[in-house]
């Protein structure tokens, strides 16, 4: 499989990008992927990419503001069975600088350049103290910034 392929199958040109191996504990009495699998491998992206943005949770401590799911929607296009290796690619789509952000993801498995899940997360700023909704600070704003 020529890994350039992917390339191509991304919905946004340049997504921040994990790659893992399903193993034989991801897998459900279906012998495919369990969907707790998948969120799990969602947050790690979503994390991954927020520290790679300088966000990581010492920036949110020091700053006393987090993000925290309003809202997820998952589209199961494809199952994925121990051995295949996947590609999770993630976004910002959208942020409204004051309290909500958006974040997308494609899997895509590398075997044969498919799709298998598209998703997206809501997220909203709150004060970690409090837990109350809260405007998100300067760095988020810069930082998550909607993919082009």
């Amino acid at each position: 499989m020529n890994l350039s392929a992917l390339d191509d199958v991304w919905t946004v040109h340049s997504p921040y990008i994990i790659t893992l191996q399903v193993g034989l504990e991801h897998q459900d009495e279906y012998q495919h992927t369990n969907n707790v699998a998948y969120l799990q491998w969602l947050e790690k992206a979503a994390w991954a990419h927020s520290c790679h943005l300088g966000l990581d949770m010492a920036a949110y401590q020091r700053l006393g503001v987090g993000c925290v799911v309003r809202k997820h929607e998952l589209d199961y296009l494809l199952p994925t069975h121990t051995g295949d290796r996947l590609r999770i690619g993630t976004w910002i789509s959208s942020n409204d600088g004051k309290l909500s952000t958006t974040r997308e993801y494609q899997i895509v498995r590398e075997q044969d350049c498919k799709t298998v899940l598209r998703g997206k997360t809501q997220f909203v700023t709150v004060d970690l103290q409090t837990g109350k909704p809260r405007r998100m600070p300067r760095e988020f704003v810069e930082a998550y910034l909607p993919a082009q």
